[in-house]
């Protein structure tokens, strides 16, 4: 019997997130084997290099075989099309999860691929940065931050115990939520400043009153607030389509903030301006 936390885990998707968890349960000695699985021969190449695996395969149906934790970590809207092609070639106890940052389409297209005796277990690692590839994974990536985990009523509870514990081993500390909270939640401190920065680079990159490109004079500041814009395009779009509802009612919340600051300088109206700026400030303060 292995004394493993993961025997064999699978990773489906081979970039910063699959990546780094691997990353991270091989340095808490808490995987026995880790298979790489991905369309990119090159990356898969460069994740056994790197040791991020220890063998891969672009054969979803072999990588998966043996497995007792498999790990989607591909954007959203490929998550059920790789589920279903994955679940008929799992063995039975073992454990599908994913890293996906919507989580009620994803539960809803997916629980009902699962066969008899394989589980699925949505979560969902609040961590990243802008760069991708099995390059830019590392091990501490999710220590110190959250792991939002969502189970719904049909959930195992085996299952669930188990994706906890590999979360909480990766350094992550882990939150239950239902689906539709996690959702909301996230297009609120997630989607809807990923959405603001990618529109703030175009509006800049945009400006034609200069012959020269003005964000060549771009310094902390805006380069700091707009690095999130060199996220994943694919990512980022099938994240805005399959959060539609609750990311278009945080973008209508963010309208009703900026209309009123741009009225406050029209206006003119210092104290409004220094209210609004304070007010900003003591928000963000509060969670340093």
């Amino acid at each position: 019997m292995s004394n493993y936390l993961v025997p064999k885990l699978a990773v489906v998707g081979v970039g910063l997130i699959g990546g780094s968890l691997a990353l991270a349960l091989k340095e808490a000695g808490a995987v026995g084997e880790v298979i790489g699985i991905g369309r990119g021969l090159a990356n898969l190449e460069k994740a056994l290099e790197l040791g991020v695996v220890d063998r891969y395969t672009q054969d979803l149906a072999e990588g998966v075989a043996d497995a007792d934790l498999v790990f989607l970590a591909t954007p959203v809207l490929t998550l059920a099309q790789v589920a279903a092609a994955a679940a008929p070639h799992m063995k039975p106890g073992a454990v599908l999860t994913d890293g996906g940052s919507v989580k009620a389409s994803v539960a809803e297209a997916i629980e009902p691929l699962m066969p008899e005796g394989v589980h699925f277990v949505p979560g969902h690692p609040i961590a990243g940065t802008e760069n991708s590839g099995a390059e830019a994974a590392f091990a501490t990536l999710y220590h110190g931050r959250r792991c939002i985990i969502t189970p719904t009523e049909k959930t195992d509870a085996a299952a669930l115990d188990l994706v906890t514990r590999v979360w909480k081993t990766a350094g992550s500390e882990v939150v239950l939520m239902d689906v539709i909270k996690h959702d909301r939640v996230l297009a609120a401190i997630s989607h809807l400043p990923h959405m603001v920065a990618y529109s703030l680079v175009n509006a800049v990159g945009s400006y034609d009153r200069y012959e020269e490109n003005i964000l060549e004079y771009s310094a902390g500041g805006f380069r700091d607030f707009t690095r999130i814009a060199s996220s994943d395009p694919t990512m980022w779009r099938d994240i805005a389509l399959t959060n539609r509802e609750a990311l278009l009612e945080m973008m209508d919340r963010c309208e009703a903030f900026f209309a009123e600051l741009k009225e406050d300088v029209r206006q003119g109206e210092g104290d409004k301006l220094y209210e609004f700026f304070l007010r900003s400030k003591e928000l963000r303060d509060g969670i340093l």
